[in-house]
């Protein structure tokens, strides 16, 4: 129904970002992640994260500092910029398509309920 290809392309060019960096802003909204971390939250490899982070450094949108309890480990952290930008593709990605919000109140009921059910988390879609 909402052609996420489309909405990533959106964000992607509001950005001027490859979806794998705004990937990232969105997993480092949480907090603090090492590289690590953020390799596996994002299922690419260690080299590939770094120079992911070095270009959300050289933007402004992330800082690396060295871990506290393990100075061979760095911390990445998003920036104030980096946050915005987060919150601004996170809007972007989750925003209803306007088919969606131009629907009935009771066209809209229908369809969750009918969502509900292809979910599993109605057992009946009627109900």
């Amino acid at each position: 129904m909402v052609d996420r290809n489309e909405r990533r392309r959106e964000v992607c060019e509001a950005l001027d970002l490859s979806f794998i960096r705004v990937k990232a802003l969105l997993a480092l909204q949480a907090g603090l992640l090492t590289l690590g971390e953020l390799a596996a939250a994002l299922s690419i490899d260690r080299p590939y994260t770094t120079l992911t982070v070095h270009e959300l450094e050289r933007r402004g949108l992330a800082e690396r500092t060295v871990h506290p309890d393990d100075r061979r480990s760095k911390l990445v952290e998003l920036t104030a910029s980096g946050r915005t930008a987060a919150r601004l593709a996170d809007d972007m990605l989750n925003r209803p398509p306007a088919a969606l919000v131009a629907l009935d109140p009771a066209d809209l009921a229908t369809l969750e309920r009918i969502t509900a059910y292809l979910a599993g988390e109605s057992a009946d879609p009627t109900a």
